[in-house]
């Protein structure tokens, strides 16, 4: 889950202002974290106060997003799933939006097999998301760091991705000319994947997802789900993230990595 949280801290200085190379500071004062990293730590609380059986999942989600999200109003919501969070009756909207995948990794890290990674893929999504393409890009994202976890080596993951969800039948170097801004998940997820399937590690991979430009803190956020994952966060990277984290962020997420690490 955090390296979902660097992808957005690293990736938040770019999304208005791309920087189509893998050559650039990974940190400086400029980053920030986004309504990416709080959704995702929201989802995180809302997993740590469920059932055993995940069987109220759904509604507390919308407990901790609402709860957790409201004390950050100005952390970049979109215009519909803003007013979702303060709203006194919140419904789903028939999103398919790319916050359904970049909020979702800490299913991936808590599922303890691949059907539970999409069930608990969909619980966490509908309740906003509740759009086809929505609950794919959101299981996608889920399905694939489930299978880095677990062994998985890329091309295995790769081939499970592009059987199951999207065609896989692109690289970087081809789309990076003329990807542009995007807040889709059938435009985003795919991509964010692949940024991961062409990486070398985990910071390759972040390095990867702002290279192509678009809606650089959510592809980052998604590719970065996956790669830590698959190859875990180095110390450093870990250090320096959690120094743009307030408290409050911070607490959740030492919560869930001590309840839910490997």
């Amino acid at each position: 889950m955090l390296g979902a949280i660097i992808g957005d801290i690293v990736g938040s200085r770019f999304e208005f202002r791309n920087n189509k190379s893998k050559e650039f500071e990974l940190f400086n004062n400029k980053c920030t974290f986004t309504d990416d990293t709080v959704m995702t730590l929201a989802i995180a609380k809302a997993i740590l106060h469920s059932k055993s059986d995940y069987s109220d999942l759904s509604s507390l989600s919308i407990k901790y997003m609402q709860e957790v999200g409201r004390n950050y109003p100005s952390c970049g919501y979109g215009g519909s799933f803003g007013l979702w969070v303060f709203s006194n009756n919140p419904k789903p909207y028939n999103s398919f939006g790319n916050g359904a995948a970049m909020r979702v990794s800490p299913v991936g890290f808590v599922a303890k097999s691949l059907d539970q990674a999409i069930s608990l893929s969909k619980k966490v999504t509908e309740v906003t998301h509740n759009h086809p393409e929505g609950i794919k890009g959101a299981e996608a994202t889920a399905v694939a760091i489930y299978l880095a976890r677990n062994g998985y080596n890329i091309n295995d993951i790769k081939n499970y991705i592009d059987k199951h969800y999207y065609k896989m039948n692109f690289t970087l170097d081809e789309i990076r000319d003329t990807y542009k801004f995007n807040e889709t998940c059938q435009d985003t997820v795919p991509q964010a994947i692949m940024a991961f399937l062409e990486s070398t590690s985990f910071e390759d991979a972040i390095r990867n997802a702002i290279s192509i430009g678009g809606d650089s803190d959510t592809i980052a956020a998604i590719t970065g789900g996956i790669a830590e994952a698959y190859y875990g966060v180095p110390i450093e990277i870990r250090e320096n993230a959690l120094k743009y984290l307030d408290e409050n962020l911070k607490s959740i997420l030492l919560e869930f990595e001590n309840n839910f690490s490997d």
